[in-house]
């Protein structure tokens, strides 16, 4: 029960960090959610907007950050946690 605590406030301070990498991404204009590729539809009195390419900018990112994370014996050394 202890290891799903931990994994919870890991996954907390995850999600904490990567809000204020967005807050700090929208202060400095980094294209995060306004990148080419991504589609905005806008109508008279609605907005259709999905983010295709920073989806799959962030898959990538992901996918390296997991695959590098098994290269390195399948665990997650950093949080302690058996990947």
């Amino acid at each position: 029960m202890t290891d799903l605590g931990r994994i919870l406030v890991m996954l907390g301070g995850l999600i904490l960090l990567l809000g204020l990498v967005l807050i700090l991404a929208g202060k400095i204009n980094l294209p995060i959610g306004r990148m080419p590729g991504d589609i905005v539809v806008r109508g008279k009195h609605s907005t259709f907007y999905f983010p295709l390419m920073t989806s799959i900018v962030l898959s990538i990112l992901l996918s390296l950050v997991l695959t590098s994370s098994t290269v390195c014996g399948g665990k997650l050394t950093a949080w302690g946690i058996n990947a």
